[in-house]
């Protein structure tokens, strides 16, 4: 049976609490979702802060540089948009969005296992680096750390329900 903690161990964090903005409860946030549109008008969030848990309902937003600026009804002036400064943004993970095929979320990428195509095991991803032009995979190995670019001609095959990632490295992209 699953528990209310389950539940919330699945949730996703789409954004991160930075700062407050101005006297009317704004918040500035650190968008940790490729869609920014999920905080429109009237849609809910989970804000996790200190091991406090409590729902948000998005009054207005708007994008401020590469940050978003988001009016929550819930928080109501400057010293209750302070007190969930560095506070995460979560939602459940049948809220997310249909990506296109091929395409993964971060948080699916992370843990995998990777192994080459001759079946070399290289590790399990630790961190996913997003450098505008290709993702690469840093793999937490067992005598070293792997840096792997996400691109079709090294990353062959990508299995959610195995969680492996299966790779065939260019000549000395694992000797760096």
């Amino acid at each position: 049976m699953k528990t209310p903690m389950d539940e919330y161990d699945q949730m996703i964090t789409v954004g991160k609490i930075v700062k407050s903005q101005g006297i009317k409860g704004e918040v500035r946030i650190w968008p940790l979702t490729d869609f920014p549109e999920r905080f429109k008008n009237d849609s809910t969030v989970l804000l996790d802060i200190n091991g406090e848990i409590k729902p948000l309902t998005v009054e207005h937003s708007w994008k401020h540089k590469k940050f978003l600026v988001v009016k929550f009804k819930e928080i109501t002036d400057m010293n209750s948009a302070e007190a969930v400064k560095e506070g995460l943004l979560k939602v459940s993970p049948d809220s997310l969005q249909e990506l296109p095929r091929d395409t993964y979320y971060i948080f699916e990428i992370l843990g995998m296992e990777v192994i080459t195509s001759d079946g070399l095991t290289l590790g399990s991803v630790k961190d996913v680096i997003r450098t505008g032009s290709n993702d690469v995979y840093v793999i937490d190995g067992q005598e070293k750390e792997y840096m792997i670019p996400a691109i079709r001609e090294i990353v062959k095959d990508i299995d959610r329900e195995k969680r492996l990632i299966t790779v065939e490295p260019i000549e000395g992209l694992l000797d760096l």
